[in-house]
């Protein structure tokens, strides 16, 4: 074809709100336009690239025994209402009603639909392990779509679903997919890190990503440079201080005029930050408020904490909220409050006579000790892992680098099954559930992160 036929012009300058190197060189090159806010039109050139890595893609998923298929894009609201995620997921989600006035939603994914025919089609072990596929249409009501393909609100994605008769099935499935993610992105031209991640909305046991460093990316990864140890700063982990052994000493309240910042308390009371208390507040969905305490050298981690709490969202408490429970913003601590429940982290429960705030505006306590001035609803690792804290296998510094998700993969195991009644009878005749495994590939978002790592300043370089 001739240029002068091809639909989609290239352009001198990219529009001025675009940030990234992909986005940019993706417009002017006359790949892709935008529609609306995260909703873009792929044009002949950027299909043409988007269809050559969704081939890499189905190669290596064909490759581990997997049968493509297509679902739909639209659902009844009841298969989500099965699964519980209905009334679990936030506004992400789109629903709507269809003319008959019943519940509908845009797929964000698709494991109730999975379930639900495997219900349908399975019923002996003998028709197990099984591995289907499609790449479909996907819909998630992202707050801050940005940065072009790399975080839009309509994508494409590949997702596989593996049906096996146990864990140990499911392991191998995990496997097989591990290393075709692995071929997938060598073909692709990517430089990615496999990292442990969260499980997030999809529930199940095990969860890792495959994260594409760029400096540009929304995600921050733990690296061990040993290669001991890599994992999504949501759940990063890090080797903790061994517990202080000392005399619990008596707690005193001491006037700390203007000392609203754990900075400031620690340069006053000519101590380090890792021998104060630093005090977070939140209110979850639930409407409880949410009392984090963590050591002041470090910080608290959303994701884990959610995990701790059981709450499916955290907002920061109000000034009202904080005085409501009886704590003081910039000098609150958990000795005294009211009508919240109290997450510890466990570098708290590990260093003694610790300076926290004393509730009243001006004032700190020393000494301050978990079981003996207050108690805690739970203690658990809710501190953020960052750059040079200690890898938690070999010790050693780690990195941190700023990456993109690419591809992540999830042990469902019984999720979705025991919740559909999607079952085989085993050798014995006994009904089992079937064990589910779910892995994703966004083939956009693929593609915009290879033009992220393939560019000079005259344009793209797509790799071979």
């Amino acid at each position: 074809m001739r240029m002068a036929h091809l639909f989609g012009r290239t352009l001198r300058e990219a529009p001025g709100d675009v940030e990234l190197p992909s986005h940019k060189y993706m417009i002017r090159a006359g790949m892709i336009r935008p529609l609306g806010a995260g909703i873009y039109s792929l044009l002949p050139l950027g299909w043409r690239v988007v269809r050559k890595v969704e081939q890499v893609i189905r190669e290596e998923i064909d490759a581990i025994g997997g049968q493509e298929m297509l679902m739909p894009v639209v659902h009844p609201a009841d298969v989500w209402k099965e699964s519980g995620r209905y009334e679990a997921v936030g506004p992400e989600m789109t629903r709507f009603k269809d003319r008959g006035d019943r519940d509908m939603v845009l797929a964000m994914t698709h494991e109730e639909v999975v379930a639900d025919l495997a219900r349908q089609e399975i019923n002996s072990y003998r028709q197990l392990p099984m591995l289907v596929y499609h790449i479909q249409t996907k819909w998630r009501d992202e707050p801050r779509a940005r940065g072009g393909l790399i975080r839009v609100r309509e994508f494409t994605m590949k997702d596989s679903y593996s049906l096996d008769l146990d864990e140990a099935g499911l392991d191998l499935q995990y496997r097989n997919h591990w290393y075709a993610y692995e071929r997938i992105f060598r073909r692709c031209g990517l430089d990615y890190v496999i990292v442990g991640a969260d499980t997030g909305m999809m529930g199940g046991s095990a969860s890792h990503e495959y994260m594409a460093l760029s400096e540009y990316g929304e995600d921050l990864v733990l690296i061990c440079p040993n290669g001991d140890y890599a994992a999504n700063q949501e759940v990063a982990l890090f080797k903790r201080d061994a517990k202080v052994n000392e005399p619990l000493l008596p707690m005193e309240e001491v006037a700390t005029p203007d000392t609203t910042t754990i900075q400031k308390l620690a340069d006053f009371m000519g101590v380090p930050l890792a021998r104060t208390a630093k005090a977070v507040f939140f209110v979850g969905e639930s409407g409880d408020f949410i009392f984090a305490v963590i050591r002041g050298d470090l910080d608290v981690n959303e994701t884990k904490l959610r995990k701790a709490t059981g709450e499916r969202t955290l907002t920061p408490a109000t000034v009202e909220q904080i005085h409501a429970i009886g704590a003081e913003a910039g000098y609150g601590s958990p000795v005294g409050v009211r009508n919240c429940r109290v997450i510890v982290d466990e570098s708290i429960r590990d260093t003694p006579n610790l300076v926290a705030g004393a509730n009243k505006v001006g004032y700190h306590l020393r000494n301050t000790n978990l079981g003996r001035d207050y108690q805690a609803d739970v203690v658990a690792d809710i501190a953020s892992a960052v750059a040079g804290l200690p890898c938690p296998h070999c010790g050693a510094p780690m990195i941190a680098e700023r990456a993109i998700e690419v591809g992540n993969i999830f042990k469902l195991g019984t999720r979705y099954s025991e919740s559909f009644g999607a079952t085989y009878l085993d050798a014995n005749g006994d009904s089992k559930p079937i064990v589910m495994g779910s892995y994703g590939i966004g083939s956009g978002r693929v593609t915009a992160t290879i033009a992220e790592q393939h560019h000079d300043d005259k344009g793209l370089i797509w790799p071979a």
